[in-house]
Parts: structure tokens; C-alpha cells; sequence
């Protein structure tokens, strides 16, 4: 018996079984995975096996190194507000196009001109990481919360898993590639420049605005349980619609940024310093870039638990039980060493996981508290903040280690700096506006 038949009466298939069967928005998801994989797995991940080869032949010190890295997180995220400002005058697909554009300049400057520390400080750290900025998480997460309100935690997590495959492939794939030719770093950019110009092909192709633009409705369509859920009094998701200026006055807002900063400092800190963690402490080239990729491994279903929690509980307990992982994983750091090889896999996995986990957190609880119409400007502003805090962690860590000659009080660092974003989103509850706290007085 078909579906059709199988149905009630009172079933008719004429607007949730046919809205879901054509609901692009899951579609949709599948191109900002594709995106996310394209932007954020090859230039960073990647970049960051590229980087190391790059290093031992321009002789620069690790303070600038880690430089690099900090000058690319302040441009992931400062520019935000201007990336919030192209999608609201130009849209996502085309943010989205000129993030892949610059990721494009990047990586040709560093393939074919990089030969001093600047050169590399200006390619990697400005121009791909303004790159990254426009073609990976504020349009990313504003196409998710346009799209999707019930699924919305799960939707995110799908398409920013996409980066931690990308990793899992890209570090020890880059490696081999550049051992086999010679350590050749400016093949590597190489590689990176041609997935650029693929990502600008595939947003062009791929990315829709908002659902009202193929006829279509958020998730799909009206459905009961939608309803349902809305009308509940301890609903996960606002049914006020916010502006900036009142988001700005919530006590919640400026927790939420406090939180940020245990989510993305650790991360920054990690991304430019593991690798020379782990060969500091004797373990060898390809063991180290193993250990990268079970960091990215360990951010995949890290990123889905996050999500996955995010539409079953109060937001700042999913986002606090995310940065469990990361102390965890800091203690085993400090443990980690070429005798200790089970403690680095083991660190890896928990700060993949600690990242992606609070990072959907991070960027869902925004949409969850504020709703889609504020959500542009409100995440481009908790990206730059949380840019100008957490940029950084690359270059202090290069400063510990030639202070300690160890990373011991840099992993230190972060277990501080987690616990504090704990005792922060304790307070990040449901904001209320004050129109509804006034009635309830």
C-alpha cells in the first residue's frame, strides 16, 4: 500500500508530507557543509601542516609563527560586522563568494610571492583569515537560522561538522603531498587556492536566501509540533522578535560573549600549537599530524551532540557540558609526550570535540535567544568581540613556551579560562523582554 493510501482523512499530504518532501532547506544544508569543508578545512587545517614546512625555511621564531595564526582568528572574526552588513545588503551566496575570492588572493600570495615573515603574516594571517571570515560562519550560521527553528541546533551541527572532516583528510593528506615533494609548502597553497575557487562555484550554485523565496516556509512548513512546542511557557526558542539595541541590554548577551572566549581561545591556541607541542616532545612528524586529524575527527560527533542538545535542552547547559571536553582534554596535554601517545589522541579528540561542541552551542544560542531577524548583526558582534579576545592565543602561547621552554602553563591558561565561561553561562539564561518582565511584576 502506497503512503498516500495509508493515510487518515484527516492526513491529507497537502502541506506537511509535501512541504517536507521538497523542503530545499536540508539541500541547503548539504551546500554549507560543502562550503564550511571547502573554506575552513583546506586553508586552516590544511594550512596549518603547510605552515610548519613553510617555517624551517623562512627560519622565523615561534612568537612569529604564532603571529600568523592570531592575525588569522582577529580576521575570522573582526570584520564580522562587515560580513553582517554584506548579507543584509548582498546576501549569503554572495558573502559566501567573496569570502572564497579572498581565500583565493591568499593562497596564490603565499604559493607564488611569500618568501619572508611578513609576506606570510599578510597572505595566511589577513587575507585568508578575512577570507575565511566571509566565506564560512556568520553566513553560514544566518542561512541556518533562516531556514530551520525546531531543527535548528541539528541543522547547524550538520553543516559545521563539515570542516572536521575536512581536517580529519586535509592534515595528513597535505603532509604526505608535501613530503613527497620535497617539503614544497608553495604546492600546498597551490592546492588550497584551486578547492577556493571551487567553493565560490559551489555557493553560486548552491546557497538560497530564505525559504519565502522558493514559496517554501521555515523547516518546511506549519506543523503541529512546531505549534505545540512554541506555545509552551519553558520554550528553548524566543518567540519575541529582538532588535539589536535590546539584545544589547541583556545581561544573557554579555554572558553569552564570556562563554565565546571559552569556546574560541583554547581552539586558537590549539590549531597553532599542537603539532610543535607533540614534535617538542619527541613524537614523530607523521604521529603528530595523525594526532591533527584526530582532533577534527573528534570535533564530528562533538559538533552533533552539541546541536542534537541544543534542541532538547536549555542552551547553557549544552554549551557548559561542551567545555567539560576542553579541560579534560587539557589535563591530558599536559600528560601527552612520544611515551604517552594514548594521552595526545586522547587530548586531540576532547578538544575537537570541546571546540565543535560549544562552537554550534555558541552560534545556535544566539538564533535560539534573539530569533533570525537580529541574528545577523548580533553574531557578527559576538564573532568580533570574541575575534578581538581570542586572537591572541597563538602568539601568548609562543610567548609561555619561550618563557617555560613548555606549553604546560599555556594549557593552564585554558582550563582557567574554561572555568570561567561555566560560571558565565550559568547566568546566560532565556532573556525576557521588558515589556514580558513588566507584566510579570
Amino acid at each position: 500500500m502506497s503512503k498516500s493510501h495509508g493515510q487518515l482523512p484527516n492526513e491529507a499530504p497537502t502541506s506537511k508530507s509535501l512541504s517536507s518532501a521538497s523542503f530545499y532547506g536540508w539541500k541547503l544544508v548539504g551546500a554549507l557543509w560543502l562550503l564550511d569543508f571547502l573554506n575552513m578545512g583546506f586553508p586552516l587545517y590544511g594550512g596549518t601542516v603547510i605552515n610548519v614546512y613553510m617555517m624551517k625555511q623562512m627560519a622565523m621564531a615561534r612568537s612569529t609563527y604564532g603571529l600568523g595564526f592570531t592575525l588569522l582568528n582577529f580576521f575570522i572574526g573582526v570584520p564580522s560586522t562587515f560580513i553582517a552588513a554584506s548579507i543584509l545588503r548582498w546576501g549569503v551566496r554572495t558573502t559566501f563568494m567573496l569570502g572564497s575570492g579572498l581565500i583565493l588572493a591568499g593562497s596564490l600570495w603565499m604559493a607564488l610571492f611569500a618568501s619572508q615573515p611578513w609576506h606570510y603574516l599578510v597572505g595566511f594571517g589577513a587575507l585568508i583569515g578575512t577570507g575565511i571570515g566571509f566565506g564560512t560562519i556568520v553566513p553560514l550560521a544566518t542561512a541556518v537560522t533562516r531556514w530551520f527553528s525546531r531543527y535548528r541546533g541539528r541543522a547547524m551541527a550538520i553543516a559545521l561538522t563539515a570542516s572536521g572532516f575536512a581536517g580529519l583528510a586535509g592534515a595528513p593528506l597535505m603532509d604526505k603531498l608535501l613530503a613527497a615533494t620535497g617539503g614544497s609548502w608553495r604546492v600546498g597553497w597551490g592546492i588550497v587556492a584551486g578547492f577556493a575557487i571551487l567553493s565560490a562555484l559551489a555557493a553560486f550554485l548552491g546557497v538560497k536566501e530564505r525559504p519565502e523565496d522558493l514559496g517554501q516556509q521555515v523547516d518546511g512548513g506549519p506543523a503541529a509540533e512546531s505549534q505545540a512546542r512554541a506555545a509552551e511557557p519553558n520554550a528553548l526558542i524566543t518567540r519575541h522578535s529582538w532588535t539589536t539595541s535590546e539584545a544589547y541590554r541583556t545581561t544573557s548577551f554579555w554572558m553569552i560573549f564570556i562563554g565565546s572566549i571559552a569556546c574560541q581561545f583554547p581552539f586558537f591556541f590549539f590549531t597553532a600549537h599542537w603539532i610543535l607541542h607533540l614534535r617538542g616532545l619527541g613524537v614523530e612528524p607523521a604521529t603528530a599530524a595523525l594526532a591533527m586529524g584526530l582532533f577534527t575527527m573528534g570535533s564530528i560527533p562533538g559538533g552533533i551532540v552539541g546541536g542534537w542538545l541544543m534542541d532538547r535542552l536549555p542552551a547553557r547547559f549544552a554549551f557548559m557540558l561542551g567545555i567539560g571536553c576542553y579541560v579534560a582534554g587539557s589535563l591530558l596535554a599536559i600528560r601527552a609526550g612520544s611515551a604517552h601517545l594514548t594521552a595526545a589522541f586522547a587530548a586531540a579528540i576532547l578538544y575537537g570535540a570541546g571546540f565543535r561542541w560549544t562552537f554550534v552551542c555558541l552560534n545556535t544560542i544566539t538564533a535560539h535567544f534573539y530569533g533570525p531577524k537580529a541574528f545577523p548583526k548580533l553574531n557578527g558582534t559576538m564573532m568580533m568581540l570574541s575575534a578581538v579576545a581570542c586572537s591572541p592565543a597563538g602568539i601568548i602561547g609562543g610567548r609561555l613556551f619561550d618563557l617555560y621552554n613548555s606549553y604546560t602553563t599555556a594549557f593552564q591558561l585554558n582550563i582557567a579560562i574554561c572555568l570561567g565561561g561555566v560560571v558565565a553561562l550559568a547566568f546566560a539564561r532565556m532573556p525576557q523582554p521588558r515589556s514580558a518582565a513588566g507584566k510579570r511584576a
